[in-house]
Formats: C-alpha cells, structure tokens, sequence
C-alpha cells in the first residue's frame, strides 16, 4: 500500500485530501505545520508528500527546499496562490507539480497516482551499470542519479538532476524551453517553459564556476539550451 504524507494546516481540506485517498487504497499521515511534517518526513518513508504552502512555523517553500538536501520522493504542493512567481518558485525549490485551490478531490488522487507511477518508472529504469557523462571537472553518473564536480557530489534534485541528464546525453545539441519541458516534464504537469529557465539557473548556480558565463549549459540567444562537452581543466 502506497503511504502519502499530507502537511496542511486546514482541518477540512486535510480530510478531504485523506478521505479520498484512503478511499483510493492510500495509506495517509498527516502533519498540520511546516516543523512537524519536515520531521516526519525525515523519519519515515513515503511514496509522495501533498504540501500546503501557506504553513505556520516553516511554510511549503522551506520545508520542500530543506527536504529536497537529503531526499528524493515526489512533492506536489498544494497551494491557494495562483501567482506565476509563486508556481515558479515552488517547482524551483524541488517541487515536481502543484495543484489549485479549490481542486477537485478525483483530479488529485489522479495526480497522485501519475506521480507515484512515474517515480517507480524511473527507479525501474535503473541498470546495474554505471552510465556516466564526463565533461572536463564535471562528471554526471546518470544510472545512480550522481553529480560530482571536481570529484565532489553535488546535491540535486530530481527535476534538475533529469534536465542536465537528459541535456548531457545530447550534447551540442540546442533544445528549446518548450521542447525540454515537454521531454522532462511531461504531458501530465501543468506549467510552462518558463518552468525550464528556473531550472537552468539553479542548477548553472550548483556546476557553473560562474554562472554568467558557463562552460557547460550554454544558452543560445533565441533557440534555448545546449550541453557542451567541455576539456578537462
């Protein structure tokens, strides 16, 4: 049975959010503050966590960026907050979808399934051989979902671990921000291309010795991104 962790801290919308995925043959937690649910979090393991933005003590954006430092597990934030900046901020901090305020309590536990489903996909997909992209102090082990730059791991999240995959294992090769959403995103997110460039920044912050100028994700002024396969150093 697939176990959910629901962090919201309005009573009536947890438990609609509970009694429709226990209805669904979820197993489901709750936690009504940011502190509490970053903890349990910590503790246990669960097959997706449904995240309220609007927390009291740590809100959604914190707990998501603090969880993201030492786990990977899908996020979908729940969120009363239509602006753009706030959608783009969430999937920023390592979020994988969201969900409007009022929704519909079915589009949710379809959403939570689409999720679940794709997480095993990519862990099924895993081989026993190591599949690793160099690219001069950079190396992507692609298999174990690795990034090490001069011989030191890097943190990333899933989403930015896949862009700068999927971009390795086509290098020299430009992609729009429409083309690699779509690629890494896929049909079942809501959001746009822009989603892409928060990406792209976050993760030139994390490879790049200067992200105005970097060695390895280039932006190609009208036509979008490309990886390149720079000397070693």
């Amino acid at each position: 049975m697939k176990k959910i962790l629901i962090v919201e801290d309005d009573d009536k919308i947890a438990e609609i959010e509970q009694d429709y995925l226990l209805a669904n043959g979820f197993e489901v937690e709750r936690a009504a503050d940011g502190r509490s649910g970053l903890a349990m979090a910590r503790q246990d393991q669960y097959d997706l966590i449904l995240l309220d933005i609007m927390l009291p003590g740590l809100d959604g954006f914190a707990v998501c960026r603090e969880l993201r430092r030492y786990k990977e597990v899908p996020v979908l934030m729940v969120t009363a907050r239509q602006e753009e900046v706030d959608v783009l901020r969430g999937l920023g901090v390592g979020a994988d979808d969201y969900i409007m305020k009022p929704f519909n309590p079915n589009e949710l536990v379809a959403r939570v399934r689409s999720h679940i489903a794709r997480y095993e996909r990519i862990l099924a997909s895993v081989k026993p051989e190591q599949h690793v992209v160099k690219s001069g102090a950079l190396e992507i082990q692609l298999d174990a979902y690795r990034v090490f730059l001069d011989k030191k791991e890097v943190p990333f999240t899933r989403r930015e671990f896949e862009l700068l995959a999927f971009l390795a294992e086509h290098p020299n090769i430009v992609f729009s921000r429409e083309a690699l959403f779509e690629r890494v995103w896929g049909a079942e997110a809501l959001g746009d291309s822009a989603t892409v460039m928060v990406h792209i920044n976050r993760i030139r912050e994390k490879i790049e010795e200067d992200p105005a100028h970097p060695r390895y994700l280039e932006t190609i002024r009208g036509a979008g991104y490309r990886f390149r396969l720079a000397t070693p150093a």
